[in-house]
């Protein structure tokens, strides 16, 4: 994964626990691609829309936290974040979107709503521009082309 240069025309893409685990981990919900392969997707279809794209992954919600005052301090064009399971619990990463005025598109690679309860609610989408689910990996290419449009 890389980082990009900070620019207007960077978007960073923030994925939370244990995304790293992507192709490993229950490939029947989350699919077979692993984070790298999906970054390297999204690295090339940002070249090709004219866009920095700064890829980070953590399993700590502080470095969430962190890397999204980070994208309002560097004027990021957007964010595109998959918070994982920190989207249903997350009071921290609900206030970091709040306070910073980069426009934050929520990701997941399955629909949660068709989940579990427990992850019906989440804590991102109401202060998240928009939501894009069920889609696997390719929920990252379209929020990509959708922040290109900001």
């Amino acid at each position: 994964m890389s980082e990009g240069n900070s620019t207007d025309r960077t978007v960073f893409v923030l994925n939370g626990p244990n995304l790293n685990l992507l192709g490993m981990r229950e490939p029947e919900i989350y699919g077979a691609d692993t984070l790298d392969e999906i970054a390297g997707r999204l690295e090339d279809q940002g070249h090709a829309l004219s866009l920095a794209v700064d890829i980070r992954q953590s399993n700590h919600e502080g470095h969430l936290v962190d890397w999204l005052q980070e994208a309002a301090a560097d004027r990021a064009l957007a964010v595109i974040l998959n918070a994982g399971a920190l989207t249903h619990t997350s009071i921290a990463l609900h206030d970091a979107i709040k306070a910073i005025d980069v426009p934050v598109i929520e990701v997941h690679l399955s629909n949660p709503a068709a989940r579990e309860e427990f992850r019906h609610k989440s804590l991102i989408a109401p202060v998240a521009k928009g939501t894009i689910c069920g889609f696997g990996a390719l929920g990252y290419a379209l929020a990509l082309d959708a922040a290109s449009k900001f």
